[in-house]
């Protein structure tokens, strides 16, 4: 994501880029990039020119290079024709790229397919976006797709009552659903908000299994159950615990729909 802040990826990004392509991927997305960072223009441009790079050598790509081979891939020249270019580019929309001033830019530069992250759907902004891809694309005459990227169940640990919260391995916390709007993040005790999906999750949680926080960089264990709603949990791998992060269970199957209602109303 260096591109948030500057104009241009680094040579890893770059290189990640070639390598899914010859890896065989039919798309590439910028997330933050285009969403909200301060150069999401450019960002869809370097990406665009990166992939349709890597699309016109992966022909020269060989399992294993035979001796008195010359390789030349180094040599020839970049190639400048979009049209050759067959990875799509994923572009996410939000406040840096959604107004009519950035939407035919984001075209113009490469853009084949939209992204409308439903999790930051608020305000009717969706409903004024989509009709502008529509008529710019057309306009253009270019063919544009719209993805939604529906939220689905979320299972994020709740608000902060002070600082973030240090979690020492071995530590033995309460973990469980806020039984109030007071009922926050503190020292000794990690809180969730009482929505269906954070209830579900908590209630099938048993004794034995892990519960993974901000993708696994921290890892509690369930080591006493005392309700539906309550756990002791021990710090398996500690760290500084901050709010609305999310809480992973891969050993339990949670009894929740797989669509929310939220999920129902944005598709709708």
């Amino acid at each position: 994501e260096s591109m948030i802040e500057q104009p241009v990826p680094t040579r890893a990004e770059v290189s990640d880029l070639a390598n899914a392509v010859w890896d065989g991927t039919d798309a590439v997305m910028l997330s933050g990039e285009a969403a909200s960072g301060n150069f999401p223009v450019e960002a869809v441009i370097a990406e665009a020119t990166a992939v349709l790079e890597a699309d016109s050598v992966k022909h020269l790509l060989l399992p294993q290079v035979p001796d008195e081979f010359i390789v030349d891939e180094a040599n020839k020249a970049r190639e400048m024709d979009d049209s050759k270019r067959k990875t799509k580019v994923v572009a996410s929309l939000g406040p840096s790229s959604w107004s009519e001033e950035m939407i035919p830019k984001m075209i113009e530069a490469g853009t084949d397919i939209f992204r409308l992250n439903c999790s930051h759907r608020r305000d009717g902004d969706f409903e004024r976006v989509y009709p502008l891809i529509r008529r710019f694309a057309k306009d253009m005459g270019r063919k544009v797709e719209v993805l939604g990227d529906l939220q689905g169940p979320k299972f994020r640990v709740g608000e902060l009552q002070n600082d973030p919260v240090k979690l020492n391995n071995g530590d033995v916390l309460e973990f469980g659903i806020s039984a109030d709007d007071s009922d926050t993040i503190r020292e000794g005790r990690i809180t969730m908000k009482p929505t269906k999906e954070q209830n579900a999750l908590v209630k099938a949680a048993q004794v034995g299994i892990d519960l993974l926080i901000e993708d696994g960089l921290m890892k509690v264990n369930v080591v006493e159950k005392l309700s539906d709603t309550e756990l002791k949990v021990k710090v398996v791998r500690g760290g500084k615990l901050k709010a609305r992060k999310g809480v992973n269970v891969p050993d339990v199957e949670i009894d929740c729909a797989a669509l929310t209602e939220k999920d129902i109303e944005d598709a709708e």
